[in-house]
């Protein structure tokens, strides 16, 4: 029992000796001093420590606290390494020697400042060749090895910052995990995985940057042997050109970047794989995917920062393209660069275009090849010069879904740019003008066009590295343009047209920002025939002058006919417009007849059914009339206008429909023989629609009112003035929900079916007067007086829809009449036994 409780307690004692040496880290302030000294003569820079502790399990080892390595004045005054915690683990056979040697150096989350200074020096430049000059062991040395070995540095969680010059870059790699150690005897090696990053933007997917790599002992960096594999894979386009430019492109696909450098800094073999993996423009979602790659080799020499031998290559279908050449310096640098094109599909452009321009067909297909050799070259504080063209052979294009075929044959084009003073400010000078391209563009054409008429159009233009454009000249057929628009991605109406057309056009647009391209220009309209969607005739314009300018669309001189009216006039529309809603139609017409029987005929395919304002109203099946989506106004004249069997003259209007709601104000016009003032609204987004009117009408002739009825009951001349309400589709719906006010005022006529006595003839009015309101479909005649030659009559009563009368003549209130029947043949009888009246027969 005694011998158990001993061994009880010896392994309680050890486990508390375990235990402290685990938790315990005593000071060693006294080695302070020796390990900055160390560090320091060991890197060649100055070095602080905050705090030093020491551990003993589960190895021994120094835990550093505010470990900072400050840089070389000549670099910034900013530290190089700052790390709040570093874990200096103890090479245990140098204790056994009494030395002080670090086996391993771990960092917590330091931070890194690389910085190149205006010499175009960097600050690790000494710190490398230091250590390859530092007679030192491998970090995997032998135990009988005498010598120090080179500690493992790791870090984990890192930072690493750039600067140039006094400016801090910033780019920086987070999450950077890093290891450098000695290798061999004469070699070192390097691995690092971190994301990069803008310390200025917020990007998340950029992808991770891998980095391993060797270099051996040189005296100088430049003679230093090495070769790095270098890799950037997960990267999204869009990220990484917003971590390059800081602004995101616009364009959208998986970025992979393999590179080798493998000799000296002074002579050293780079190689580099780039390829972009389903290359689109973020807002395209179809199209099939497309990998873009290249290939590329050169020589780099550190001597004079320049490339040399540079061969890159990247495959397109059964040809390529290909670059080559060199290129010295990174600042102020000159280049010599040759581009070369060689039997390129042109499918293959299309495929690119697809991914790059919106709707495209997804069927367009091309055949044809394009072949380009191009220079490009630049001398020391000179501008870059381009020089040479190239051309495309047997384009051909096709769209199934448009029913589109484009024989293009031959399309040159050229590149060129100023080079000397002289002409940098002549090109400068040119710019003011729109027409004129920048200093370094492609002259594209100029080629034919065949667009359905015997000659074709032409086409050439200009692009540069901003911008583009494109001119049009020719005759063509107008169904054939609109076609071509399509294929071609531009917007164009979705209309059935035949007709002719004269072209001057111009088509321009800047690549920034995917910005909407402009066509501008004139076309001249002959003989156009189109369908237009809830009309049931076609539109036919005899000719018309359609300009295209920068915010609007002018239609000028405009000769049309639609059924059996003529019109002439102007339009204006804004621009773009992707639907009618958007787009206010402003308008000046004039028609040689409007018939409301024509309009219903045309805008109503079952119009003895469905009046032709239901083309306004929103309809209970799928879709909605044309009528009831736009934004229309403007003034409207007529020379004749016919609302039924009324025959009005000289019609005048302003007109505004608003996606179903029509106002027509300052309404004149000449109607039976007089004048008319009005304003009429309706509104045909509700169900029935209502009508609201008002108005007045001067100096009408009551003899052409008779004539409108087939009846001579009336002569002499009227004003009047009116309010009406009412809603409904049917005249009979119209006539059961109106409700209206006339006040009118007659002179000098006549009833012709109406004798108040026997042998008297026809009752002649100097002056009638009278408020007659229409309810419930009948007109109830208030506060009315009729002034005859001998008597004055009060006048009251009401008539019927279907013109029967109910009427009272009262002269005073023994003597009066009542006149009943209908209008063609009323019936009138004395109030009083007085007085006789008989029928006119």
């Amino acid at each position: 029992m005694k011998l158990l409780g001993f061994r009880r307690g010896v392994v309680l004692v050890l486990a508390i000796v375990l235990l402290a040496l685990f938790l315990v880290r005593p000071g060693a302030q006294r080695l302070r001093s020796r390990i900055i000294r160390s560090v320091s003569l060991a890197i060649g820079r100055p070095v602080d420590i905050g705090a030093v502790k020491l551990r003993f399990l589960p190895q021994p080892a120094f835990d550093l606290e505010n470990f900072v390595v400050y840089d070389d004045p000549a670099f910034g005054s900013e530290p190089m390494v700052r790390s709040s915690e570093v874990n200096a683990v103890l090479r245990v056979t140098s204790l056994l020697r009494g030395r002080l040697e670090i086996a391993r150096l771990d960092l917590t989350e330091p931070s890194l400042n690389l910085v190149r200074n205006c010499e175009g020096r960097w600050n690790v430049e000494d710190l490398l060749e230091r250590a390859a000059k530092t007679p030192v062991a491998p970090t995997g040395k032998a135990k009988g090895e005498r010598r120090p070995a080179f500690p493992y540095i790791e870090a984990s969680r890192g930072r690493v910052n750039f600067k140039l010059g006094p400016e801090k870059k910033p780019y920086a790699l987070t999450d950077s995990n890093f290891a450098v150690w000695q290798d061999s005897e004469n070699a070192w090696g390097i691995r690092l995985k971190a994301q990069p990053v803008r310390t200025d933007f917020n990007l998340s997917d950029t992808g991770l940057v891998k980095l391993t790599g060797t270099w051996q002992r040189a005296w100088t960096l430049r003679e230093t042997p090495l070769k790095f594999d270098f890799q950037w894979d997960g990267a999204q386009l869009g990220q990484l050109t917003k971590l390059a430019s800081g602004s995101d492109r616009g364009w959208r696909g998986a970025v992979r970047i393999n590179a080798t450098l493998a000799g000296e800094p002074a002579d050293l073999g780079v190689t580099t794989d780039i390829s972009v993996q389903d290359f689109r423009r973020y807002d395209i979602v179809s199209g099939g995917s497309l990998r873009l790659a290249a290939h590329c080799n050169s020589k780099y020499t550190s001597l004079d920062r320049s490339f040399s031998s540079i061969a890159c290559s990247a495959p397109v279908g059964s040809g390529g393209l290909s670059m080559s050449g060199e290129l010295r310096g990174f600042n102020s640098s000159t280049y010599n660069l040759t581009l070369l094109a060689q039997d390129v599909p042109v499918q293959a452009l299309v495929d690119m275009a697809r991914q790059a321009k919106k709707n495209l067909p997804e069927d367009l297909v091309a055949t044809g090849k394009l072949d380009a050799n191009v220079r490009v070259y630049r001398e020391e504080n000179g501008p870059p010069v381009w020089r040479g063209g190239g051309e495309i052979l047997g384009a051909n294009l096709s769209s199934p879904s448009n029913k589109t075929e484009l024989a293009l044959d031959t399309i040159p084009f050229s590149i060129s740019s100023s080079n000397t003073q002289a002409e940098s400010k002549n090109v400068r000078a040119k710019k003011t003008q729109a027409d004129s391209p920048p200093a370094t563009h492609v002259d594209i054409g100029p080629f034919d066009l065949a667009l359905g008429r015997p000659h074709p159009a032409t086409v050439s233009g200009w692009l540069s590295g901003s911008s583009y454009q494109l001119s049009v000249t020719g005759d063509a057929q107008v169904q054939q343009v609109l076609r071509v628009a399509r294929i071609s991605g531009l917007p164009s109406p979705n209309v059935a047209a035949e007709g002719a057309a004269k072209l001057d056009l111009r088509i321009a647009g800047n690549w920034a920002g995917f910005s909407l391209q402009k066509t501008l220009g004139r076309v001249q309209l002959n003989d156009l025939r189109a369908e237009v969607r809830g009309v049931n005739a076609p539109v036919e314009i005899t000719s018309a002058t359609v300009l295209l300018q920068a915010d609007r669309v002018e239609v000028q001189n405009l000769a049309a006919s639609l059924g059996e009216s003529n019109w002439r006039g102007s339009l204006s529309l804004p621009r773009p417009c992707a639907a009618p809603g958007n787009c206010p139609i402003h308008f000046d017409l004039r028609a040689d007849q409007i018939s409301t029987v024509e309009l219903s005929r045309l805008l109503n395919p079952n119009a003895r059914k469905k009046p032709w304002y239901r083309s306004l109203s929103f309809s209970a099946k799928p879709g909605v009339p044309y009528l009831a989506t736009i934004h229309a106004s403007g003034q409207l004249k007529a020379n004749h206008v016919l609302i039924g069997k009324l025959s009005g003259m000289n019609l005048s209007a302003n007109i505004a429909l608003d996606e179903g709601q029509l106002r027509v104000s300052d309404l004149h016009g000449d109607i039976l023989g007089g004048k008319h003032e009005g304003e009429w609204q309706a509104d045909f987004t509700v169900k029935p629609p209502v009508y609201k009117g008002s108005g007045t009408l001067d100096h009408v002739s009551l003899p052409e009112v008779a004539r409108a009825m087939h009846d001579g009951w009336v002569t002499g001349t009227a004003s009047a003035r009116y309010r009406l309400t009412s809603a409904g589709l049917s005249t009979r719906e119209l006539l059961d929900s109106a409700d209206a006010t006339l006040i009118i005022d007659v002179h000098d006529g006549s009833l012709s079916h109406i004798s108040l006595a026997s042998g008297t003839g026809p009752l002649q009015v100097r002056r009638l007067q009278a408020q007659i309101i229409l309810q419930d479909g009948k007109f109830k005649i208030r506060e009315g007086k009729l002034e005859s030659p001998g008597s004055i009559y009060q006048l009251s009563g009401s008539a019927s829809l279907g013109q029967i009368l109910d009427v009272k003549l009262v002269r005073d209130s023994s003597h009066g009449f009542s006149i009943t029947g209908t209008v063609a043949e009323p019936r009138v009888a004395p109030t009083t036994q007085e007085t006789q009246a008989a029928l006119k027969q």
